[in-house]
């Protein structure tokens, strides 16, 4: 999947979900060249993008907030598409797209950039999704230390679906924090989907396995499910074979089990009924 997240690679992981791989690039796909900028290089990357659209490519420009916000110190996409405009790129066709526009305005904006009327898109993540443009080649995120890995691996996909390289530009503020750097080092060094869901669920954690938490610590104490992989995979058929066998855990030798069970996941035994 192009969004993965930690809650649905450990359930495969867990052994409650039959799996089938798709791990190959579409016909004609070139890898994305992804680099990481910082707010001292931010020209740097601007320059790149400037330079690929002067050869008649695309660009999205992708920022976090719609609108300036007094409590938060972020680039947001209008005062981005007005820098652009005035002071940048005065000879080439800046426009802004957001959530907050009408459906109709937004799928003419969309419609005019596929026909190659816009040089450059300035956009929140309204973009991440259901967008082909093949002839968009670069695409430049600002504040990349605000967005999730599996968010970032999306809209870095809105690129590269053409036969043409393309970039993605990652630019973060401010100092990061370990998750932080962990996250932008994992999007740059991978475009492997399953590499990125890996990661993604060791820094987020996997969630609820019975519950509706997508991320976050699981009950469990000792176990690891990157690690313990093998150990997991040898509990499943083990597991799978004594349901079999004894499905309502009735026989003497297992209700310590069933009572252990019922101690441990009472708050979702209502949940595993209905199951």
């Amino acid at each position: 999947t192009a969004t993965p997240i930690p809650r649905s690679l450990a359930l495969t992981l867990y052994g409650d979900m039959n799996v089938s791989f798709l791990d190959e690039f579409p016909p004609g796909r070139r890898p994305i060249e992804t680099q990481l900028f910082h707010e001292s290089t931010r020209e740097t990357a601007y320059s790149l993008l400037e330079k690929d659209v002067k050869k008649g490519q695309q660009a999205y420009v992708v920022c976090p907030l719609i609108e300036e916000s007094e409590s938060i110190d972020l680039k947001a996409a209008t005062d981005v598409c007005n820098e652009l405009k005035i002071h940048r790129f005065q000879n080439l066709k800046v426009q802004l797209i957001h959530g907050k526009l009408k459906k109709e305005e937004r799928q003419q904006i969309m419609a005019d950039f596929k026909d190659k009327k816009i040089d450059i898109l300035v956009s929140t993540t309204v973009i991440e999704v259901g967008i082909d443009i093949p002839n968009a080649t670069i695409m430049l995120i600002e504040h990349a230390e605000r967005f999730g890995l599996a968010q970032l691996h999306q809209l870095r996909g809105r690129v590269g679906r053409g036969s043409q390289a393309s970039k993605c530009l990652l630019i973060a503020y401010n100092a990061l924090s370990n998750e932080g750097k962990a996250r932008l080092n994992a999007i740059v060094k991978s475009q492997d989907g399953f590499v990125i869901a890996e990661e993604d669920l060791r820094i987020r954690g996997p969630g609820d396995f019975m519950g509706t938490r997508q991320s976050g610590i699981p009950l469990l104490r000792v176990g690891n499910l990157l690690r313990d992989i093998k150990l997991l995979e040898l509990s499943q058929i083990e597991a799978f074979a004594l349901i079999e066998k004894d499905p309502q855990l009735t026989a003497p030798e297992h209700a310590k089990l069933k009572d252990m069970l019922h101690h441990t996941f009472r708050e979702h035994i209502k949940l595993m009924e209905i199951i």
